[in-house]
């Protein structure tokens, strides 16, 4: 029995290492795009993206893409900022453990591969020839 007395909460920096694992293992199609977006992790997302999208409890919020979906990109409007996929620790911990039947590895990949999925313009179709997650 593992010794909880002892255990730290896994901190940005392990959600951020399995996210880029998450990011790798995009079909290879995908990989050159992929790494062209900024990932961020914080413990919560900032009151202005939870205001922008009307939801009162940042625990409800695991992920977000912020950017311009490479399908609706043009050469004439050029973008300002970078693709960026946000990742919220506290809330895709507070998931995981309320859950309690994922590993955390693959909530995070869940989680990434949705926000990806923004940022390429995948419909449902797509996601879930990636991220089978709802079998």
């Amino acid at each position: 029995m593992p010794e909880w007395k002892d255990a730290v909460a896994p901190d940005a920096g392990l959600i951020e290492e399995l996210a880029r694992q998450a990011v790798t293992s995009l079909p290879a199609a995908f990989a050159g795009a992929a790494a062209q977006v900024v990932l961020r992790v914080e413990d919560f997302a900032s009151e202005d993206f939870l205001d922008e999208l009307e939801i009162d409890d940042p625990l409800e919020l695991t992920g977000l893409y912020d950017g311009v979906p490479m399908t609706e990109k043009t050469s004439s409007a050029p973008q300002h900022f970078p693709d960026t996929v946000w990742l919220f620790r506290r809330a895709i911990l507070d998931e995981w453990a309320s859950r309690g039947d994922v590993t955390l590895a693959a909530l995070v990949g869940h989680v990434v591969v949705h926000e990806f999925a923004h940022h390429f313009g995948w419909s449902d179709e797509d996601i879930a020839k990636i991220d089978r997650w709802w079998e």
